[in-house]
């Protein structure tokens, strides 16, 4: 690894404060090409540097590495291991409404839940906590008890170890409640397995997948998707989302777009006139 890598590594690791997980993929990106090409990064061109990239014939899994390259790039150019501000341009990718529930949906997943035992408490309260705070699943699996202060959520561990604070449903405070109560033993953290161990990704996963047929971050989408076609302002929602960027969020106008048509189609007396 050249010496302009470990300075980037160390880099996002202490000063932007990024996952394990983030780092890795990173480092795992970065580090690949310089063993392949067998050349510091910062010494390569932008031809070489797409002929190493060109095995990747998924145009996402190739903006992914493009991403890590860009952002190397910059930061030799801002701490000036570099004269020239490097920057490659992404494959074109059509872009993909996300996936997500209505209420209803939800509702019908939640009422088969036997909530006579603490296993089927958790599982109740975990389903209406994502809905209800739009936390990412990393988010909300490392909450601590004393993050949940009356109907407000102190959100700690979000993406980059940016904190933020966001309201919370009451009906979702009070499922959370009714399983803490019921736990036998006083953990730290809110989600916990039967053994009483911190609940895990895997298990968060086949939870929703249980009930709902999705992952966790279907949820979240559900959340954002429920606030926008509410009239919810997009920089409001930007923001209880974690959001670095409005960009990011923007994809939720789609759906209002649709929902706006659907809602015009159904409604309007000429939506149904034959020309």
């Amino acid at each position: 690894m050249s010496n302009e890598l470990e300075a980037f590594i160390e880099y996002i690791s202490v000063i932007r404060a990024l996952s394990k997980k983030s780092v890795e993929a990173y480092r795992s990106d970065l580090d690949a090409l310089e063993k392949t090409l067998n050349k510091p990064l910062i010494k390569l061109d932008s031809a070489s540097l797409f002929a190493a990239l060109g095995i990747y014939k998924n145009k996402r899994t190739l903006n992914r590495k493009l991403s890590s390259v860009n952002a190397f790039f910059d930061f030799c150019y801002k701490n000036q291991f570099s004269q020239e501000k490097s920057k490659l341009k992404f494959s074109k990718i059509p872009k993909l409404l996300p996936k997500f529930l209505s209420y209803k949906e939800i509702q019908n997943g939640l009422n088969q839940i036997d909530k006579s035992t603490s296993i089927g408490l958790r599982d109740y309260a975990l389903i209406l906590f994502l809905y209800a705070s739009g936390t990412r699943i990393s988010e909300c699996l490392a909450l601590r008890r004393e993050d949940i202060e009356g109907e407000w959520l102190h959100i700690r561990h979000a993406k980059g170890e940016k904190e933020r604070i966001v309201p919370i449903a009451k009906v979702a405070i009070k499922a959370v409640e009714s399983y803490l109560n019921e736990m036998k033993k006083n953990n730290t953290f809110v989600w916990c397995n039967y053994k009483g161990d911190k609940l895990s990704r895997i298990s968060a996963y086949k939870i929703t997948q249980k009930y709902l047929g999705v992952s966790p971050h279907v949820l979240r989408h559900s959340y954002a998707t429920s606030l926008i076609t509410g009239g919810a302002d997009l920089r409001v929602v930007q923001e209880l989302l974690g959001h670095a960027s409005l960009l990011t969020t923007q994809i939720y106008t789609h759906i209002q777009k649709q929902d706006l048509k659907e809602t015009v189609e159904v409604c309007h007396p000429m939506a149904k006139e034959q020309i």
